[in-house]
């Protein structure tokens, strides 16, 4: 449907506006709206991801079509609620304590919704304890960690242990990411995952959760 695709090409050139006016349109007009996002939604985000590891898109380009996928993702989420829809997974999203930064963890935490997780997002400065509240209290079945600062590296291996301590650890998939981070370290403190940018983000929570 044409009118439709005008919803991908809005979230492709990051037209917030428009995506939204097509999505409510399409609703008014009763069409499903799981078949927004996984028709037109979820494919672009997933073109937006693929033009950034190709080096066509860079950070700027990625944060303005997540930012048009979220203006169409505000009319439809609670429709999804309110139908029973279960999402791709759910997924407990923060930076680490004693760390600040969230443009990164921002940017994957809107990947994510735009590939159809639920997103939990706690935060910055984000306490162990909070990780674990997460997992408990939200049923997250992902935990993903963010750290920008080499200092609060050693939060993630304490976060994990919380988790261990709390008895929830083979409840969850623990993804971590930021800039110091490496695949050396993920593994070293045990984590089930690591990626060095948010389209990837997305492929990893999909191959933890067996959806890929």
């Amino acid at each position: 449907m044409q009118e439709l695709k005008s919803l991908s090409d809005a979230i492709l050139t990051g037209d917030a506006k428009t995506a939204r006016d097509v999505t409510e349109k399409a609703l008014a007009a009763g069409v499903d709206p799981l078949t927004l996002v996984n028709e037109y939604m979820i494919p672009a985000m997933t073109e937006v991801g693929r033009r950034y590891e190709c080096n066509e898109y860079f950070v700027p380009e990625l944060l303005i079509s997540a930012r048009a996928m979220k203006a169409s993702l505000e009319l439809i989420r609670p429709l999804l609620v309110a139908s029973g829809r279960e999402p791709a997974g759910r997924v407990a999203i923060g930076t680490v304590k004693g760390d600040l930064h969230d443009i990164g963890k921002n940017l994957v935490a809107a990947m994510l919704e735009g590939g159809g997780f639920e997103v939990i997002d706690l935060g910055v400065n984000v306490a162990p304890e909070q990780f674990v509240a997460a997992v408990r209290e939200k049923k997250a079945q992902i935990v993903a960690m963010s750290a920008l600062l080499t200092t609060t590296m050693p939060s993630m291996k304490s976060t994990i242990e919380a988790l261990e301590a709390a008895g929830v650890r083979r409840q969850v998939k623990v993804l971590v990411g930021g800039a110091p981070i490496t695949q050396r370290f993920a593994d070293e403190i045990g984590a089930d995952g690591y990626s060095e940018n948010a389209p990837g983000a997305v492929t990893l929570a999909r191959q933890a959760l067996s959806l890929a």
